[in-house]
Parts: C-alpha cells; structure tokens; sequence
C-alpha cells in the first residue's frame, strides 16, 4: 500500500485534517515532513487513500494545504 504526505500550511490545520479524515474512516497521521523535502510548516499528513480523494476532501472543508510531497510504498 501506498503512503502519500501532504504538506499543511500549519500545525493546527494538520490537526483539523487528522480529525475530520480519521472521522472519516481514513488513515490520517501527523508527521514531520522529511528537511530534505521540506515546504510549509514543517508538517505533513500521510495517508494511505489516493492523495487526490484526500485532497478534494480537504478542500470542500476549506482545509488548507500545500501540496502533495511524494508517494512512497508501505
């Protein structure tokens, strides 16, 4: 299974992702994004649905986020 991290704009809003997509029924953790690809706060959220069904999600709740910062096997 793949791993996607998604770069937020904060701490807190990486928080409110966790929260609304683990209520969701989605594996959702916070992590540190890795220094070498850092951009944004310094906090990411890895999940394992597609990062475009995430993302799509967090935009119709006007999460914010940067982007996604890469895949990776699990």
């Amino acid at each position: 299974m793949k791993k996607s991290l998604i770069a937020m704009t904060s701490i807190t809003y990486a928080m409110k992702a966790k929260n609304l997509l683990n209520g969701l029924k989605y594996y959702c953790e916070i992590q540190r994004t890795p220094k070498d690809l850092g951009t944004g706060c310094g906090y990411s959220i890895a999940v394992t649905a597609p990062p475009e069904e995430i993302t799509a999600i967090l935009e119709k709740e006007r999460i914010p986020f940067r982007n996604v910062i890469f895949e990776q096997k699990r």
